[in-house]
């Protein structure tokens, strides 16, 4: 068997398709995640046949029972969930270890390198380490990860999110004729950032429609209060609304729904950027042909962000004036954020390649569990 963590939505999303191709080899495969919403992911999108199960806490005697349960053949994490105790008792049992897309920021990188010797000792536990990007790569060798190949962002072979054709026909229907424009994956503090933009900007465009999806759909209550003390029109998602021909602001307070939205609105900023969050991943929209605004704090994807700055494909924008200027600008130049849409979707297909890489990777590894298996059954 094969065993597969990510941590959340965002980590579960992006290997997907990884896990839909070892699954077709016939190979059995548990998924473990730690919260809810990437268990109703897991739900709606893994494949049949495929198990989840949430992780258990890093308490040594849970741990092992999880494992004498399930006794895999093969461990892959994804990206940088780490649990200690996870991993030592998993390699005590000389089960193989790969992380894959892995991810390590250079503000992590830092913090651990006064754990130095307490993260070399995890590290080496991995037989191999797929990194995302060569900067991903050096900063796990630096922290002692012995063996390191780049291999890609798996995120950027991610299928574009899927929608229901109903909704979008209905948004659609309720969005016609309005400029629109979005800001998806806000954190606390980003929101009143744009509510004061689209104050500012309905003045020269009255019908203006903003969306907003905050990146913790709870947090979209506190929104509407924003834009009600703002004096605006509220329309919230999740409680059934629709925007009316007065709705100045849509709170898309649901899960799962930015494929919808990035369809739907040709310019969106990307949250977690104008406060110091990391910024939050731009593939989606890129690949659904929105044209891009981001903060300065992007050290999340800082590579792929600086790849679609420099072909220019994305904006960047300072503080809450540059990003009103920046929506301003695209809402009245239509041609011109096509053209940066483009480049877009353009700049994230040439930096695909990623899955291919990994299974390549994951070969000889999946190889002598398939063998291993038809021994067994001789």
């Amino acid at each position: 068997m094969v065993w597969l963590h990510g941590a959340s939505v965002g980590e579960l999303a992006s290997v997907l398709p990884l896990i839909e191709r070892i699954a077709a080899r016939g190979v059995n495969m548990l998924v473990t995640t730690g919260t809810v919403t990437s268990g109703g992911l897991a739900e709606q999108r893994l494949p049949a046949g495929v198990i989840h199960q949430f992780l258990p806490l890093d308490v040594p005697r849970f741990v092992r029972r999880f494992l004498d349960h399930w006794q895999p053949d093969m461990a892959l994490f994804v990206e940088s969930d780490l649990w200690p105790n996870v991993m030592i008792e998993t390699s005590a049992r000389n089960v193989p270890m790969i992380l894959v897309n892995g991810r390590l920021s250079e503000r992590s990188f830092e913090r651990w390198r006064y754990l130095q010797d307490t993260i070399a000792s995890l590290l080496q536990r991995f037989d191999l380490c797929l990194a995302r990007t060569p900067g991903d790569a050096g900063r796990l060798v630096g922290l002692g990860a012995p063996r390191v190949v780049t291999s890609g962002n798996l995120k950027l072979d991610v299928p574009a999110p899927p929608v229901d054709s109903v909704e979008l026909a209905a948004l659609a229907e309720a969005f016609a004729g309005r400029p629109v424009i979005a800001a998806a994956s806000t954190h606390a503090g980003e929101e009143d950032i744009v509510i004061a933009a689209h104050a500012r900007l309905r003045k020269n465009y009255p019908r203006l429609l903003t969306l907003i999806a905050p990146r913790h759909p709870e947090r979209g209550a506190g929104v509407v209060a924003i834009a009600k003390a703002a004096s605006l029109q509220v329309a919230q998602r999740s409680r059934g609304e629709k925007p009316q021909a007065a709705t100045d602001i849509y709170v898309a307070d649901t899960l799962g729904e930015l494929g919808l939205l990035y369809r739907l609105a040709p310019i969106v900023f990307i949250g977690g950027s104008l406060v110091r969050h990391g910024g939050q991943n731009p593939i989606e929209p890129a690949k659904l042909g929105a044209a891009i605004l981001h903060g300065p704090h992007v050290w999340n994807f800082v590579e792929l962000y600086d790849a679609l700055d420099a072909a220019h494909g994305a904006e960047p924008v300072a503080d809450a004036d540059r990003l009103t200027a920046g929506l301003s600008a695209w809402l009245s130049d239509p041609a011109g954020r096509a053209r940066v849409a483009d480049v877009a979707r353009t700049t994230v297909d040439s930096l695909g390649g990623a899955l291919e890489r990994t299974l390549q990777s994951l070969e000889p590894y999946l190889v002598e569990l398939q063998l291993r298996r038809r021994a067994d059954h001789a």
